[in-house]
Parts: C-alpha cells; structure tokens; sequence
C-alpha cells in the first residue's frame, strides 16, 4: 500500500518535481510511472484474497398497483429522456419541452393508480433528484421499490428523507402500543411522520401524544411538532397552543399565537380584537365618514406573550408594526361591528385618513388569507378591471396572488379572466400561477387572445415567453383545433422587433403541438388495454 501510495503522490506532484522511483536508461520519466502503475495494479489484483460473500439484498416490497399500458409506459421513457437545449439564436423552435410536461404525466398517472415500470425507476429518480419540484409526485409513482433502490445508491438517498419516517413503516391506527414506542424512542424523522399521519387520521389523538413528552422535547423539534398541528386545526387544539404561548422559545410561541389568530373563536383572537379594535374607529366629524388609526403607542409584555414581535424591521416604524400584527391576528368578524354595521365590501371602500391605508388594508390582506375568508378577500381585490387593476388592499401582485388562493376555482380563474381582459398580460404571470389546470374555457380564451393582441401590435415576443410556457402547461388540450387560425407568421409591423413575427408563429406552433401531445398522454393513461 505504501508504494502504491507513493505512486499517487509522484503522479500527483508531477514527475518533474518528484522522478519516478524506476526507470531505465532512454525511458522518460512519465512513461516510466505509467509502467510502474501498471504492474502494481496488477499485482494489487492478484493479491487480493478470497472473502465471505456479501450478504444478497433483501427482495423489494411488491407493488399491487396495475401496470402502465404499453402507450404510457413508452411516452414515460420518451419524458424521461428528454435534454432541455436552446436552438440557436435562443428560440425553442415548434418542439415540446417534454421535461416540463413531466409533473402532469406524473400526477395523470398517480391520479389513476398506475405504478412505475421497474425499468423506468432510475430515470425517475435521477430526474426527481435534480428538480425538487418533482419528488413528491416522482416518489409517488414509483412506490415501495423506489425506497428499496435509494437504500442502495448514494446518489438517491434523498428519496428516504423524503419519505415519510426515511421509508419506515409506520404502525396502523390502532396499534397504540407501537405508536407511543415509537414515539419515545422513534428518530425524529420517524417521530415527525407519525405524528403527521396520526393527525390526518386522528387529530385529538395526535395532539394528546404531543402533549405527553412536550415538556422535555428539544425547542427546534417543538416547532417542528407543533407545525402539524396546522391539519385539523380545530377549536380543541385552543387549550394545548395557549399553553405553548408560554414557551421558552420565541419561534413556538410566535406559531401558537398564528395558530391561535386562525381560529376565530379562540380567547387570542377575542384579546387581539379588543386591541385592534381600539387603534381603528369610522370618524363622523368631517363631511364624510372616514376610518381614523391611533397605533399602539408601546409593545406591553401581554401583546408579546399572544405573539406580537416587539423589534421591527429595518425601515419600518414601530407603531406601524405592532398595528399590522394587531389587525392581521384579529377575527374579521369583528370589524363590521366595530365599523358601524357595514360590509367588507363598504368597509374597505372608506377612505383612511392619515395615510394609513396602505398599512390597514395590508393587514387585512393578510387577514382574510390566514383566515380563509373568501368575503373579504373579494371586498381586497375589488373588480379586475379596476384601474391599477386591483383593489385598494391589494398592495402587490404577490398580495393578489394570496387573495385569490381563497376563491373557489372557477370564481379564481373568473377574476384572473376579467384583469387579463382589461389589463393585458404583462402582470398576469403571478396571478396565473395560482389558476387550477387545466385553466377553464374562459380564462384559456382571455389568455389567448391576449396573445393575439400583443403579436398584431407588434409588440416585443420574448416577453411573453413566460406567459406562452404557462399555456402549454395549462391550457386545456380540447383548445387545440381553435388556435390553428393563429399558426400563419403574420405581416411584421414596421415599427415590430425584427424577426417577431417568426417566433410568434413558432410559440404558436409549439403550443398547439404541446396541447395535442397532452390530449394523447391523457388518452394513453385511460387505455388499460394490453
């Protein structure tokens, strides 16, 4: 070992530096290293003596799902394969990028029940191991045998921590014997998983076993825990997080006092109404009513203990701080009665004197978010085609974004369809993230059309690559025939970016033969013929 370590050492250094130990007369010194290498890695190889066989890998778990038709399980392979390249120039050309359709074959698949073709798997994992995005529904798929190949190689490790309990199994419902052994003597992972699962199946039950070992967990593991507490969330829980106000920890208690706040019912959100309540009142004395803001003037220790933080950012005042925390904890139920009996609607309609506005509507924002209250949330965003085209509490794309996530779909996909109507689609990249796929007719007409538009004006095409990827994704694969009118390259404007009418026509090539791609993967899943 010692003289091949000193082979390393002299290849490593250079032979210049350090000769080769042997060598004979007319041999250059490089030559003579690789000589020597040779014959010691043979001689290495000879040496090597007999050993016990390693012990042969215990078989993989079944999988009783039913096998991929033969179609699906050829266009998997074909997805999987797939190279993301840019053409020259920087244009995608008329083809698919395949790789980006992967996530919906893959929950077309899950959502039928299919499993992975064995052969397929390291493909799978290999792509879930470089697009975090992908793992959920990859791991999905590929099922029991996926953790059975990631126990195997280094490389896929990551599909263990994925897994709940790193792949263990957990212990059924009724097993409570087994459940709080591995509770109390479980790695964290492990405990993480069952505390997670036992919640989705019993909440009380779950809330009962945090609360037997609180007291002596780990103030990083109690956040963890006190985390999955946010499935089921339920007035029950109220005693157990009032408790967890009192924790040592900031970050727990900071995640009670959310917890709390998102329960309306709760004695938080009753004491964060009454302080609320007392910074914001409708003043009668001008011509009109309109809302006054006292902020708090100081941060007492009762407001920090229900998890209002005392320090603010860098750049924003004090007083404006504690209001927004007031008012985003605080119930929206209590504002009409507060406000002289009016709506949301009529509420966020009145003006704010002051110049506090921005900051209450914010914190209303973030209100109606937490609290799921779909009232307010349409009384924040206002009508899509208003001017500056949101509400008046809608203070960022972000902020919309958020208000739309309480919508129900179609009413969502409505809204987005009335601002890209009114405003075009150079904001609307965010809001369409946040749209159900595959988007419904009228949001799928509302973009296309803007699309139309924005090419007939001449307008710069690479802007709204972003928007035309989200379209293949999204659109529903019915509207391909529809948008054949829109594959001619149309006459360039003299005052059109060079070249836009070529790509234009190319994005819409790719996006009709996308959508068609998607109509057949969808046709393949559904034909469980052999």
């Amino acid at each position: 070992m010692t003289a091949w370590e000193d082979l390393v050492t002299t290849a490593l250094l250079g032979t210049d530096r350090r000769p080769a130990a042997t060598g004979g007369p007319g041999r250059e010194a490089p030559v003579a290293l690789l000589d020597e290498a040779a014959v010691a890695t043979v001689r290495r190889r000879a040496g090597l003596r007999p050993a016990p066989a390693a012990c042969r890998p215990e078989p993989a778990a079944g999988d009783p799902r039913p096998a991929l038709p033969a179609a699906a399980a050829r266009r998997l392979a074909m997805l999987l394969s797939d190279r993301p390249g840019t053409a020259a120039g920087g244009r995608r050309g008329t083809s698919p990028d395949l790789m980006e359709l992967l996530p919906q074959w893959l929950a077309a698949a899950n959502a039928r029940g299919f499993a992975a073709p064995p052969q397929a798997l390291p493909a799978l994992l290999d792509a879930a191991r470089g697009r975090t995005d992908l793992r959920p529904a990859a791991l999905a798929f590929a099922g029991p045998r996926a953790l059975w190949l990631a126990r195997l190689n280094q490389d896929w490790r990551f599909a263990l921590r994925a897994a709940p309990g790193g792949g263990a199994t957990l212990p059924g419902p009724g097993d409570t014997d087994a459940i709080r052994q591995l509770w109390q003597e479980g790695l964290f992972a492990e405990r993480v998983a069952l505390l997670a699962a036992l919640r989705a199946r019993s909440p009380e039950a779950a809330r009962d076993l945090l609360a037997g070992t609180w007291a002596t967990e780990r103030a990083e593991d109690r956040l963890m825990f006190l985390d999955s507490l946010r499935t089921g969330l339920a007035a029950g829980d109220e005693p157990f997080l009032e408790q967890a106000l009192s924790d040592r920890s900031r970050n727990v208690r900071t995640t009670a006092a959310e917890l709390l706040s998102a329960l309306p019912g709760s004695a938080l959100a009753g004491r964060m109404a009454v302080r609320a309540g007392a910074c914001v009142a409708v003043d009668h004395t001008g011509n009109g009513p309109v809302i006054a803001v006292e902020a708090p003037p100081e941060c007492d220790p009762g407001m920090e203990r229900d998890g209002v933080v005392a320090k603010p950012p860098t750049g924003r005042g004090e007083r404006s701080w504690w209001l927004g925390q007031l008012v985003e904890a605080a119930p929206l139920s209590c504002w009409p009665a507060r406000l002289g009996g009016r709506t949301p609607r009529e509420i966020v309609a009145l003006a704010v004197a002051d110049g506090w506005q921005g900051e209450l509507h914010a914190a209303w924002c973030r209100a109606a978010v937490r609290q799921r209250d779909a009232e307010w949330a349409r009384a924040l965003l206002g009508v899509p085609a208003a001017p500056e085209a949101g509400g008046p509490g809608a203070v960022s794309l972000a902020e919309r974004a958020k208000l739309l996530g309480t919508l129900e779909d179609g009413e969502r996909a409505g809204w987005v369809a009335g601002f890209i109507a009114a405003h075009g689609l150079s904001e609307a990249f965010q809001l369409l993230g946040v749209c159900a796929v595959p988007w419904s007719a009228p949001l799928g007409r509302a973009v296309v059309d803007a699309l139309d538009i924005a090419r007939d004006a001449g307008s710069y095409p690479w802007s709204f690559s972003g928007v035309m990827g989200l379209a293949e994704r999204c659109l529903n694969p019915a509207e391909a025939d529809r948008l054949d009118a829109l594959l001619a390259t149309p006459d360039e404007r003299e005052d059109a970016s060079p070249g836009a009418g070529g790509y234009w026509a190319e994005a819409f090539q790719r996006l009709v033969t996308t959508l068609r791609l998607r109509a057949a993967m969808l046709t393949e899943l559904n034909n469980s013929a052999p």
